[in-house]
């Protein structure tokens, strides 16, 4: 199924609240422009507040700027308290910010960036804001990963928190399978507790957006120049999916929400999942880990058998 979508097809988003990580730059941006454009309080969840302020002052619309490092796990809690301080509701989540590390580094807690960034501050960020979604604005979280997974065998040793087997394109990929595999879960999870929220996956395809202008090693930049060459659409057309996922009632859970590999097509693919994003033994391994390795617990009372 694909339908063909674009900006000027967003419902009025008059009254809602929506969060999005990384708005500073790339799809970020584009969806806090175009959100905000359409009448969203845009809450721009950004880890350089100056560069927030500076974006902020060239768009149009009801922004804020709150700072949160998702790499950084009290930086996540500090934003939800934060917020939750303020009295603030919201209404939709976008996980986007998102890095492709070339070198292996650990965060504060000692994690490897990467999947820290990618999937621990999603994770837990969902969670600590999780009792702020009104319920009775189709609140919605949006969980973006990406097409490479389909391509070849991704890892999945996600117990591997420090990266002691880092190679970056393989680490990056792996993240963005826990992005999938914690999304498809997180829905299932909603739905056996009888919450109103709904979790959707998007993916952008391959977009002109700051995380592919650095590859890396001479290989891999001939490798992403030759793909780019290809595939890669515009920052404003890999951000069209995120943006249906966020808005619009067709949008279904369960399934990826992105481009074809062609990039002059600008359709809305409603994707079934493949393996290993659908396996759910290991999206349940996954969310225990997480739980762990973040201290962020909820939803828990869902246990497997109790699933629709």
């Amino acid at each position: 199924m694909a339908l063909t979508w674009t900006f000027d097809d967003m419902p009025d988003q008059t009254g809602r609240t929506v969060v999005i990580t990384g708005a500073t730059s790339g799809l970020g941006l584009v969806l806090t422009d175009q959100l905000a454009r359409r009448g969203a309080d845009v809450i721009m969840a950004v880890r350089d507040v100056a560069k927030g302020n500076r974006v902020r002052a060239s768009l149009t619309g009801r922004l804020e700027v709150r700072e949160v490092d998702v790499a950084d796990l009290d930086s996540v809690r500090r934003f939800a308290e934060d917020l939750r301080s303020d009295g603030r509701a919201i209404d939709v989540l976008v996980n986007n910010a998102g890095t492709g590390a070339q070198a292996r580094t650990l965060t504060r807690q000692g994690y490897e960036s990467t999947f820290a960034t990618n999937h621990l501050g999603a994770f837990a960020l969902t969670g600590s804001v999780l009792d702020l979604f009104r319920p009775d604005r189709d609140p919605r979280v949006v969980a973006v990963g990406s097409n490479l997974y389909r391509w070849g065998s991704p890892r999945t040793d996600f117990e591997d928190l420090t990266g002691e087997r880092f190679a970056a394109g393989p680490v990056y990929v792996k993240s963005k399978v826990a992005n999938l595999l914690f999304g498809a879960e997180l829905d299932r999870r909603l739905r056996a507790a009888g919450s109103p929220v709904r979790s959707f996956l998007a993916h952008p395809g391959m977009a002109a957006t700051p995380l592919n202008a650095n590859p890396g090693k001479l290989g891999e930049r001939l490798l992403v120049g030759l793909m780019g060459a290809v595939f890669r659409r515009s920052a404003e057309a890999g951000a069209l999916p995120l943006a249906f996922a966020a808005t619009d009632p067709r949008a279904e859970t369960g399934v990826f929400l992105g481009p074809s590999a062609r990039k002059s097509d600008l359709r809305v693919h409603f994707e079934p999942l493949k393996r290993p994003a659908d396996d759910e033994a290991l999206a349940a391994r996954l969310w225990t880990l997480s739980e762990d390795a973040t201290g962020v617990r909820y939803l828990d009372e869902v246990a497997s058998g109790q699933r629709p």
